[in-house]
């Protein structure tokens, strides 16, 4: 017995469902005979694209179409097993050959996304040159990794996913044919699961046909699926956004005993979220995305879900602080010099007399030098000058300096310099960026990297990789010296 997928497959364009946009364009082609000589069908899996193609292959030669028939002027090809260039020029030279029965010689090639770029600019040759009897029709679910010079020479038709209401009618009435006794409920939970995919879904249905002989409800078929049931799915969202991380461990550990897989609990809360969206859950959608590429599924749920969303982490509070851990020390050190100076009604100067003379506050009310405010200008800079690095320090200490400078100055390029190999040698520090676009982007910054380095150092940008000897001799300068010595084998 045929699966219901194969059962079910369209053999004309009137009989398919959901995509009238691109069967009422086609059908009016065919009544007025204006036919391209090459056709790209892009959608995602199971929303048709296949049957179209063979739909329209038969109906350009007038053929019958049945669903195990075999005509040699249509030619079905798999670009996912016939990748390469000697394939594309084995069908250029039989393309040349007129067709046997038809008007056309017509090609299908499905997942053309999977040729190889010298399989597609053999392609390319016959496409802009077709001969008058042969019919290209192509179909793939990554229209990105076709070729512009391909989907320009093509009619394109986008196939879409079928929308809830219109998949669960077409369900109903395949069930209703085949005397599946389903209830609403349970047929919603199909529709769900098909995410829109006729194929996917006629499969999920035929799946849980043989569930029971009375009728299958919403809780027969969660069961059976192994999907988490809808009060569990919201008690966690609530769980999450009350705080409670006692409450989503108990309800989560719950699924995950019965058997849930972490990828099928993540999903089902993803659809939840976006099908009732609230403020508080938004932000769980990015981590929940990530459970399905985690190596360990269940270890990524589980942090995702227990960092309440009403409560700051303790974690993320604490990061903050020791973002800078080197420089922090070395702001006081201009205030503690700015201390002398007579600037008694800026800031900068009562937190100093404050902190350094605690002894002599009685001395505050008697100081009105107004006319000595223009030093407290003087003075804002001073506090938060960049701490200059010793000429002493060496090369890591003043790599790391300069990072800590940048990822407050200048953090737009933070990452380009963690990401970048340097060397420093003669007082020359030389980044090596790797790509154009960084070194330009970091040359612009020089004079900002400058702001903590003693006058005799200078920087050189380069966009090239660290080689080997670079970086061996920055090693050896790291440790002190030395030479390099051949050891003979």
């Amino acid at each position: 017995m045929k699966a219901l997928y194969r059962r079910y497959r369209p053999k004309t364009l009137s009989e398919v469902v959901g995509q009238e946009q691109i069967t009422d364009i086609l059908s009016k082609s065919l009544k007025s005979g204006k036919l391209a000589h090459a056709y790209l069908f892009i959608g995602p899996r199971g929303t048709g694209k296949t049957s179209v193609a063979r739909i329209l292959a038969h109906e350009i030669n007038g053929f019958k179409y049945e669903l195990e028939d075999d005509y040699l002027d249509i030619i079905e090809i798999d670009a996912a097993s016939n990748t390469g260039v000697d394939n594309i020029r084995d069908l250029r030279e039989k393309a040349i050959i007129a067709p046997t029965k038809g008007k056309y010689k017509v090609y299908i090639i499905d997942e053309v996304h999977m040729l190889s770029k010298s399989a597609f600019n053999a392609l390319l040759k016959t496409l802009e040159e077709p001969p008058e009897h042969v019919i290209f029709i192509m179909a793939t679910t990554d229209a990105y990794k076709v070729p512009v010079t391909i989907t320009s020479r093509s009619q394109s038709f986008t196939f879409k996913l079928a929308d809830p209401s219109t998949m669960f009618e077409y369900l109903k009435s395949v069930a209703k044919k085949e005397k599946i006794n389903i209830d609403d409920e349970a047929l919603k939970i199909v529709v769900k699961r098909g995410g829109g995919s006729f194929r996917d879904s006629l499969s999920l249905l035929d799946q849980v046909s043989t569930l029971s002989d009375d009728k299958i409800d919403a809780a027969l078929i969660t069961k059976a699926l192994g999907l988490p049931q809808q009060e569990s799915v919201t008690n966690i969202l609530n769980g999450y956004a009350a705080g409670d991380a006692t409450r989503v461990r108990e309800q989560l550990q719950n699924l995950l005993d019965s058997g849930i897989k972490p990828e099928v609990i993540a999903d089902n809360l993803i659809s939840s979220i976006l099908e009732n969206p609230q403020p508080i859950h938004l932000g769980l959608l990015d981590k929940l995305t990530e459970v399905s590429r985690s190596a360990y599924p269940n270890v990524k749920l589980l942090l995702a879900l227990t960092a309440p969303a009403g409560i700051p982490a303790p974690a993320m509070t604490m990061a903050t602080p020791t973002i800078r851990p080197v420089a922090a020390p070395a702001k006081p050190a201009p205030a503690k010099e700015m201390a002398p100076k007579p600037a008694p009604h800026t800031e900068a100067a009562k937190e100093t007399k404050e902190t350094a003379a605690p002894e002599t506050p009685a001395t505050k009310p008697a100081e009105p030098a107004q006319p000595e405010q223009p030093a407290a200008p003087e003075a804002q800079p001073a506090a938060t000058a960049a701490p200059t690095i010793s000429s002493t320090a060496d090369a890591a200490e003043i790599w790391n300096q300069i990072l800590l400078h940048v990822q407050e100055k200048a953090p737009s390029i933070y990452k380009m310099l963690e990401d970048s190999g340097y060397t420093i040698k003669n007082n020359v520090i030389t980044i090596y960026s790797k790509k154009k676009f960084a070194k330009t982007q970091i040359t612009k910054r020089v004079p900002i990297l400058a702001e903590i380095l003693p006058n005799e150092y200078t920087i050189e940008v380069n966009d090239q990789t660290l080689n080997q000897d670079a970086e061996m001799a920055a090693i050896a300068e790291l440790m002190g010296g030395g030479e390099e010595v051949q050891i003979d084998a």
